[in-house]
């Protein structure tokens, strides 16, 4: 599998969600395949979901809120989602890997998407896209999913944006 890591710069992370659109955008036009968006926070989330909306004046990025069953009081979209058996936009916006799931993951959390993958039956990323924001917590993180990636054969490349 391969796995990019975007190490973002100071103006990049002040426009993160303007740069996980543009990354989006960019991943849609090489891929044929569905991307997953995987967010631990509901916030980003919810910012996502409208920043997606609004990519830019004349166009938007079709994408679909997959919630787990277990959270309360959101509009979902679709909850604890197996995705062969639903009518799914290219972009899904999660917190955890849906079953069946076999497209690109852009990875938000501090978390490797395989902990993600384990929690999870028949998924398998066809790559993975880990962005770093240059703080210590994310550079740590990212330091320890490069060696996680690279301990299970991954091939690993990097970009400074």
């Amino acid at each position: 599998m391969k796995v990019s890591f975007y190490v973002l710069t100071e103006n990049k992370a002040q426009d993160f969600l303007g740069f996980i659109c543009q990354l989006t955008q960019t991943a849609l036009n090489k891929s044929n395949q569905s991307l997953l968006i995987l967010a631990e926070d509901e916030t980003l989330i919810g910012e996502l979901d409208k920043a997606l909306w609004a990519q830019d004046d004349t166009s938007f990025i079709p994408h679909q809120r997959l919630l787990d069953s277990n959270t309360e009081g959101a509009d979902m979209d679709v909850a604890n989602t197996d995705i062969n058996n639903q009518l799914l936009a290219p972009v899904l916006l999660a917190s955890y890997m849906p079953t069946d799931f076999k497209g690109i993951v852009l990875n938000t959390t501090i978390r490797p998407v395989n902990d993600f993958i384990n929690a999870t039956s028949n998924t398998l990323p066809t790559r993975i896209l880990e962005l770093i924001k240059p703080d210590t917590v994310s550079t740590e993180a990212g330091r320890a999913k490069y060696k996680h990636y690279q301990q299970l054969g991954y091939e690993l490349t990097h970009f400074k944006v």
